[in-house]
């Protein structure tokens, strides 16, 4: 038997783009047979609604209570909410922070500050993963692609809110070609979507009760495989991207500038 569980979902509380609370989208996922969601608002250089001029500890009380106001919603239906979020470096890469709260936020305010390499060791000695999100995504405001492949434990490789399917296939093909574990979200933020049915999701081997257990699925091999629409991932080798590349390694220098080194085949 395996759960579906949303990784990747924002609410107007706390994601400026984002149209519904959090405790909208909980019956709808319920009834589409979800194990639960993981709300991941923008962060604080993110798309984030959240004043940042506010003192530390006011803003991330405000920043979690989209977080909260889904949890208490989903406690009143049975239905199983966690807590993570998305940071962004510039405009060019965006990433899914897993298994750590509002305790480890309010004692680390430097975190609104630190680098790709920062942010990977200090989540990572606090217990939580890190997962870069669409990383191959196309749009007007995203002038360069940064692959953090020393900075990250996993890639989504399916994300709904990508424009194309060459995005999602090479997302899968650099998973694959670094040996990475990958997830599928569907990076929601209005119920329309959730009616349209163009949600994404993982199966997992075992149903979770704290995100610490879904970084645990994340990085041990707890992850059966994804839940998206038609052949997204599938690789054909024709898919191109229009914008530079920019590839960086564990210490966050940038090592290489094209993606000689997914093609081929498969190893």
């Amino acid at each position: 038997m395996s759960y579906l569980y949303e990784p990747h979902l924002h609410t107007s509380f706390a994601s400026a783009c984002a149209e519904a609370k959090g405790s909208e989208y909980i019956r709808g996922y319920k009834e589409l047979g979800y194990s639960g969601i993981i709300v991941t608002d923008h962060f604080f250089r993110g798309n984030t609604s959240i004043p940042r001029n506010l003192p530390w500890k006011e803003w991330v009380n405000r920043f979690y209570r989209g977080y909260e106001e889904a949890r208490n919603e989903g406690e009143r239906q049975g239905f199983d909410v966690f807590f993570g979020w998305e940071e962004s470096f510039s405009e060019y890469d965006d990433y899914l922070v897993y298994g750590l709260d509002k305790d480890w936020l309010l004692q680390n305010p430097q975190s609104r500050n630190w680098t790709r390499g920062e942010q990977y060791y200090e989540v990572k000695a606090a217990g939580g993963c890190v997962v870069q999100a669409h990383p191959f995504r196309e749009r007007y405001y995203i002038p360069k692609i940064v692959l953090s492949s020393g900075c990250v434990d996993g890639v989504e490789v399916a994300n709904a809110g990508n424009e194309g399917q060459y995005c999602d296939a090479l997302a899968m093909r650099y998973a694959q070609k670094m040996k990475l574990p990958y997830i599928a979200g569907s990076d929601i933020h209005d119920l329309s979507q959730l009616r349209r049915g163009e949600i994404y999701g993982v199966f997992l081997k075992e149903k979770i009760k704290t995100a610490a257990d879904f970084v645990k699925a994340v990085c041990n091999d707890g992850i059966t495989g994804v839940s998206i629409s038609n052949d997204r991932c599938k690789y054909r080798g024709n898919e191109r991207i229009g914008i530079p590349v920019e590839i960086r390694d564990k210490h966050d220098r940038v090592t290489g500038k094209n993606l000689s080194f997914m093609e081929g085949d498969d190893d």
